[in-house]
């Protein structure tokens, strides 16, 4: 089978929506106070590791992904059409929200690299930003489409379907996690220490 630089970006693409999805359910999961001594698979593990390194895969793949169109022929893609791709060549709008989650991103996984000395306030209104990315990276997945050309979208696309499983995980995931934070909101003073979330400081996101 005959991979076109197109199609390689587009791959890069999904690894880093699968990145982004993977880490905020890791993330989540810390919200939750998940153990996987206490629970499955009743073994230490260290996935607060994965976690930080999938932070660092989704912004490699995320640089990656719109650099390689610089190697494509048609359609001809400049370096200004990459970093503010307002008025690139095929789905321009597209492209551009695709770029506000690059930066955000990257905000993102700056941020949390100078945590320390940033703060857990300032630090924490950083980290929330990953939802905003998040938004705008499944935006930016589900209406581009790989050729550059198409008018309109295959949903039945292997890749589409990827993309729309990821979202659903982050969807149902993320409204888990607002209805816990409502949840501990409303809880008397006395039982905030039972059911507060831990700390994240030694998350990347």
């Amino acid at each position: 089978m005959h991979v076109n630089i197109l199609d390689l970006s587009a791959y890069v693409g999904l690894a880093a929506v699968g990145a982004v999805t993977v880490n905020m359910l890791l993330g989540i999961l810390m919200a939750f106070r998940y153990s996987p001594l206490r629970s499955w698979p009743h073994r230490k593990f260290n996935y607060f590791r994965v976690h930080n390194g999938c932070g660092y895969v989704a912004l490699l793949a995320s640089v990656l992904h719109p650099l390689l169109l610089l190697l494509n022929d048609e359609p001809r893609f400049m370096l200004r059409d990459i970093v503010y791709p307002a008025h690139s060549p095929g789905k321009p709008l597209e492209n551009t929200v695709g770029a506000l989650a690059l930066y955000l991103v990257t905000v993102v996984v700056i941020s949390s690299y100078f945590r320390l000395g940033l703060g857990r306030r300032v630090w924490k209104a950083f980290h929330f930003v990953i939802y905003f990315a998040a938004a705008a990276l499944f935006f930016h997945s589900l209406l581009t489409v790989p050729d550059m050309k198409s008018v309109s979208v295959d949903w039945w696309d292997g890749g589409k379907i990827f993309i729309m499983i990821c979202l659903t995980l982050v969807g149902a995931a993320g409204l888990l996690r607002w209805r816990r934070a409502r949840t501990i909101a409303q809880a008397p003073v006395r039982g905030l220490r039972e059911t507060r979330a831990p700390r994240e400081g030694a998350s990347l996101w």
